[in-house]
């Protein structure tokens, strides 16, 4: 890879509580985020700069496309469709529900159309919450949902290896990159293991997207940066530091997919801090990272 000068901009200082779940939308140029604790939908549009906001009635933690129009995301304890012209989340399945103190947190679509998104405890301040409370889960075209496993921290990034036959996953407390053998026909995961365990500098590792090369991203929480990391090796590529600490997530966008887009969160940063990164709670572009990213998938149900 040929080192290009990096360069790093808020594109949109959108003030977020906690953005996350950033999704390149190609029809319309467009880049999808939420605001969990906001409960907003936003939808960015790169030509005309503009934001749309839609207020669902929950903590909104991710949002992906779906293939029939509009979207799908996590609201709450529900995965819901969201028709973005009258602005209403219709529920499409409800989980946890023996579970009061729970949400969804990070979501995404897996390349045969399923929608994955795992659980985490209401946190009673940022990062602190109940332990083991979490579950990762899967809506299914037929919107039938099943549950993988449970005693998550925080269920966070996810992504799928370019030949679809790797799942990766982040529970954040866990502090690691974990790999499972990935089974596209049924959606089934197995042989569970770490490719990657984080250093102290890096913090919490948070939201994950992969690139062209088959190469993960994951933004680090409290640790300001994406790091790049080859699965196979386990070794850290690239680090790219960002002026806030709280970045959360990423995901490419852009023509032809060679811009990566950043969220971050602006809640738990004390006003001293705040001086210091007047931009937290933005959207963050960084171009010239050399390598690209490939489109998402959208739910098929």
């Amino acid at each position: 890879m040929t080192m290009c000068s990096v360069k790093i901009e808020c594109v949109l200082p959108e003030n977020c509580r906690c953005g996350e779940s950033p999704v390149w939308e190609e029809a319309t140029n467009s880049l999808l985020f939420v605001d969990i604790p906001s409960k907003k939908v936003c939808r960015w549009d790169s030509l005309s700069k503009q934001v749309h906001r839609v207020t669902v009635d929950a903590p909104v933690s991710s949002v992906a496309l779906r293939q029939s129009g509009g979207y799908v995301a996590t609201v709450g304890t529900k995965f819901c469709a969201l028709d973005w012209e009258d602005q209403s989340a219709i529920v499409l399945a409800t989980i946890d529900q023996d579970k009061k103190n729970n949400r969804f947190n990070d979501g995404k679509v897996d390349p045969a159309g399923r929608y994955f998104a795992g659980t985490m405890a209401e946190e009673t301040a940022p990062g602190v919450l109940e332990r083991h409370q979490g579950s990762l889960y899967c809506l299914f075209p037929d919107h039938h949902v099943e549950k993988y496993f449970d005693q998550v921290d925080i269920s966070n990034g996810l992504d799928w290896s370019l030949d679809h036959k790797i799942f990766y996953y982040i529970d954040s407390l866990s502090y690691s990159v974990d790999a499972f053998d990935y089974d596209l026909h049924t959606g089934k995961i197995s042989n569970r293991r770490s490719v990657y365990k984080l250093e102290k500098d890096e913090q919490i590792p948070d939201g994950m997207c992969i690139d062209a090369e088959g190469k993960l991203w994951v933004a680090c929480y409290n640790g300001g940066r994406v790091i790049r990391l080859d699965p196979e090796t386990g070794k850290r590529l690239q680090t790219v530091k960002l002026p806030v600490d709280k970045t959360t997530s990423c995901c490419f966008g852009g023509k032809d997919y060679s811009e990566m887009y950043v969220t971050c969160a602006r809640d738990g940063i004390g006003p001293e801090d705040l001086l210091r990164q007047p931009k937290a709670g933005g959207i963050f572009k960084i171009t010239g990272l050399g390598v690209k990213g490939i489109p998402p998938y959208p739910f098929v149900g």
